[in-house]
Parts: C-alpha cells; structure tokens; sequence
C-alpha cells in the first residue's frame, strides 16, 4: 500500500524541522522543499548565523535535517515573486501612508500558494508546513482553527489562504506546545544557537523598516507637515512612510506633552499627531475580504477580531456594508488601528476570515 506523499515547506527552523520528523513518524512520503525569497546562503556554511537573526530560509539546516531523517530536499528559488508579491506590496503601501504586514501577503502569494502550485504541478496530495495552526472537519468541510498553544498562534498570518487549499493543508506542530517543538528540535540534533526565533520581518535585516524603506524606496522620504488634531502646524516630517498610529518615538517634534501619530493624510502629505487619549477607536471598516464564512456579508455577527498578532482578540460586531466591505463595531474601543493592517475574524477557535483595514 503506497504511503500518502506530502510537500513539506523546510526554512529550517526548529517548526518546520520538527514538522518533518513528525510526518516521516506518521508514514508520509516526505518531500522537504525550501523556497528561497531572499539572498542566496553561503553553501559552506552549514549553520548560517546570519540566517539566525532573518528566522526565514536557513537552507543548510533544512538539509541536514532532511538527510537526517532521510527525505528529499531541494531549494526553489522564489525570489522574484517574494520581490513582486511582498517586498515591493510592503513599500508601495508605506509609501502610501499605510501600514502592511508582509508575513500575511507572505504567506498568501508566495509561501503556501508557492508549495500548493508545486504539489498540483507533481500530484502530491498534501502540502503542510511548520505553522501553529489547524486545520478540522466541520459539518463536511475543512476549517481553519488556532493552535493548541495560544502563546504562539500563528493563524492570523493564515487568513488569506484560499478556502480550497484548506482539505490538503497539514500544519503537524499546531497540536503542540512550544515546550514539546523544542525537546523534539533537540532530538533531531539541532544546534541550540539556532533555534532561536526572530520577531523580526525576514528581509529586515538590519536597523529598522524605515532605514529598509530609505535604501529600496528613496523616493519615499517626503517631507511634508505635522498639524494638530486642529488643523495647526507643529513641525515638518520626513515623509508619511515613516510614521504609522500610535507612533510617539522620532517625530522631533517638542510641544511640552506627549504627542502620537493619529493618522497619515496620503492626499495631502500631512500626518496628524494629537494626545494618547485621542488614539482609541470604536469602529473601523475592512476591504479585501477573505472569508471562511460567507453568511458574515449577510447578517450581523458577533465575533472576537484580532487587529495585530501580538495582540489578544476582542469582542466585536461585524455589520456589512457591500459585497467586499464590513464594519467592525468593537464592544470596547481600540488603540491605534492602522489603516492596512489585517483585522482576523475568530469564533471560539475557528477562523471565520478577515479584511484589510481601510482608512479612516
């Protein structure tokens, strides 16, 4: 009887490694492949440190690992669309007074869409991946759900996925805890030093997004005014890409109190800074909708929203307002919403979809 083959996506990482030794123990066929969006690694070095700090494409450990557990593995170079798809997604949006999230686009134009063109291409009947995730049969269809361990759910990146890929989409370490990825990372023989996990955005490699944003997109530093909350001059800033809600840090601007980014005017170069007090909102309107529930355009629905990863979800109400457009009444206001972020739909566990922050 022929074992059920899968294409695993290896950056690596201790997620990913871990992922493939629990497939092989499961009896998949195993075929471990490394999509590349970045720079080409050093081929000898087997343990790049420079890849410690990106966390993205460790290339030389996904191939130990790979012969450690005696699967294929080769590299696939995808930079052109991560370039298209995510890198210049991330400075055309900046540029224009928004505030994205490359792992999202990441994750639904190259990453999980790159593995599921691959494996339709070869007639491999699952593609899985190191993410903290899962994905559950309910009334007949496969749904997308977070993981066990709620400290490092990572379906917030996953909302985009295509509702079709979900049947053929295995995420083997969303039923664990960290704790347990760790012992079994140790277990396959991973250097301790590299298993360390980068907060960073992969292709931030060094200083911050705007010093990023300075060298691929000169032409985005513009400078134009800082107005009050009323309309009254404050000062001049370096260009709206460098300034999102909720910003206090580099604004160079002394009033006497504490002034935060409120929002970023694209139309006319201005953003507005104002006190902290004036950073809460009650409602929000999302766009570029990808939903798992179809009956959220239909009907007011009462859902838990989570507006950035590293923040708890809240309780909400979903009204629509179009057939690609819903407003998001939160049941307590919220800091700081940037336009361009993600907002993820949760009931319970289940991933009901998600949009993209509009302007205010």
């Amino acid at each position: 009887m022929s074992r059920p083959t899968v294409l695993l996506g290896m950056s690596g990482g201790v997620d990913s490694s871990v992922a493939a030794a629990l497939l092989v123990r499961q009896g998949y066929d195993v075929h471990g492949v490394t999509l590349q969006v970045w720079e080409h690694e050093d081929e000898g070095v087997t343990a790049s440190k420079k890849w410690q700090e990106r966390g993205c494409c460790k290339v030389g450990l996904a191939k130990f690992v790979a012969k450690t557990l005696n699967i294929s593995h080769e590299v696939i170079d995808t930079r052109d669309m991560f370039r298209r798809g995510v890198i210049d997604d991330f400075l055309q949006q900046y540029a224009a007074g928004t505030t994205p999230n490359p792992c999202v686009r990441c994750n639904e134009r190259v990453k999980i869409r790159g593995l599921i063109d691959v494996a339709e291409l070869r007639g491999i009947s699952y593609v899985a991946t190191g993410h903290y995730a899962h994905v559950r049969l309910k009334d007949g269809r496969s749904v997308l759900h977070r993981s066990a361990d709620p400290r490092k759910d990572q379906s917030y990146f996953l909302y985009r996925l295509k509702p079709e890929w979900l049947p053929r989409l295995l995420f083997p370490v969303g039923g664990m805890q960290k704790s347990e990825v760790w012992q079994e990372g140790e277990a396959l023989g991973l250097p301790a030093d590299e298993l360390k996990e980068s907060q960073e955005i992969c292709f931030v490699s060094q200083g911050n997004y705007r010093t990023f944003i300075e060298k691929e997109a000169p032409g985005a530093r513009k400078p134009g005014p800082f107005v009050d909350e009323a309309g009254q001059p404050l000062g001049q800033h370096d260009g709206i890409a460098f300034y999102t809600p909720g910003q206090r840090r580099g604004l160079g601007i002394a009033t006497g109190r504490r002034l935060y980014v409120q929002q970023v005017q694209p139309a006319t170069n201005t953003v507005v800074l104002g006190p902290e007090e004036s950073l809460q909102r009650n409602r929000c309107d999302v766009i570029d909708l990808n939903l798992f529930k179809s009956s959220l355009l239909s009907t007011p629905t009462d859902v838990q929203v989570k507006v950035r990863y590293a923040t708890a979800a809240t309780a909400a109400t979903l009204y629509p307002l179009s057939p690609s457009s819903l407003r998001i009444q939160f049941h307590e206001p919220q800091r700081a919403l940037s336009p361009g972020q993600s907002a993820v739909f949760y009931h319970n566990d289940e991933v009901l979809g998600g949009g993209i922050i509009q302007a205010f």
